[in-house]
């Protein structure tokens, strides 16, 4: 058998991604984010003397910035995705049907008849 290098690899079934891998998106997302206060630091101390406010929001954004990517490199691992639910729902049972409605000759049968747990 020959090893196929490049096959495109197909994720079948609902388990998470790696923890390595996870660890590794995380580091990314936080190194990207440090360098744009990076860059935005460098950018407000060009600027300070050339465009007052643009150097303002540019030194705003690098004192956020710390706080957003520590947030997000936190943030929880991905969520579960959704498995098909393994319950299966008893079968309906028929309802009682209601009797059917008493007639009059019925209705003073039942008035005249004794209650057997009535006591005199």
């Amino acid at each position: 058998m020959r090893k196929q290098s490049g096959a495109e690899v197909f994720r079948i079934t609902g388990a998470r991604q790696s923890l390595a891998d996870d660890v590794r998106g995380r580091q990314r997302r936080y190194v990207i984010s440090m360098s744009v206060r990076t860059v935005s630091v460098i950018l407000a101390a060009v600027l300070w003397n050339i465009e007052k406010p643009v150097a303002i929001v540019a030194l705003a954004l690098g004192a956020l910035l710390p706080y957003v990517a520590v947030v997000i490199a936190n943030a929880g691992r991905e969520n579960t995705p959704s498995l098909p639910s393994t319950f299966v729902p008893p079968p309906a049972r028929p309802a009682l049907e209601a009797a059917p409605p008493a007639g009059p000759a019925e209705s003073d049968r039942a008035r005249s008849a004794p209650d057997p747990h009535e006591h005199s």
